[in-house]
């Protein structure tokens, strides 16, 4: 919060911060291949869809083209949203990460100093982690975890139907 009763807390504080670390890590290569829009989006791309999608081939920056540190930066930051599940749950999340790192992205958008608005994505082939903080002068956080299978949402019964009764 910028101003009020509130001022100075920040939602999803190590979030941002070490997306942003990831970000100001990169060398000026990297950054042209991981920042893919000056302007950040200005809501998650995948809004509230009931399935996680993005269109066309993955963007920003391979895990395979960071360095050792940039891969550590990188998996603390997924680790801080693994570990906001349940200890099980964080542990499939974190294995799912591992087994995905060959396939993986980074992706950036928006300003990379703090106070600018900023969009940040990690894209596997099994699961997204979206961030935005673009909203309200860059004081508003849309944040998701989301499963390429079995995300929230999935219509059962449609899927029920186009199997069954065709």
């Amino acid at each position: 919060m910028k101003e009020g009763p509130r001022a100075g807390l920040r939602a999803l504080m190590r979030e941002e911060d070490l997306g942003r670390a990831v970000v100001q890590s990169l060398d000026p290569a990297q950054r042209e291949i991981a920042i893919v829009d000056k302007t950040a989006p200005k809501d998650i791309i995948t809004f509230d869809s009931r399935k996680a999608a993005l269109t066309g081939q993955p963007s920003g920056l391979p895990f395979s083209k960071l360095t050792a540190k940039q891969k550590d930066l990188l998996t603390e930051l997924v680790s801080e949203y693994a570990n906001n599940f349940p200890p099980q749950i964080a542990d499939l999340r974190l294995d799912q990460y591992r087994k995905n790192q060959g396939k993986l992205f980074f992706a950036w958008a928006g300003g990379i100093d703090k106070g600018q608005p900023h969009y940040y994505r990690i894209q596997t082939p099994v699961f997204l982690i979206e961030y935005d903080d673009t909203q309200n002068d860059a004081n508003h956080i849309h944040s998701v975890w989301r499963d390429f299978d079995g995300d929230f949402g999935v219509d059962l019964l449609a899927q029920h139907y186009q199997a069954s009764h065709q």
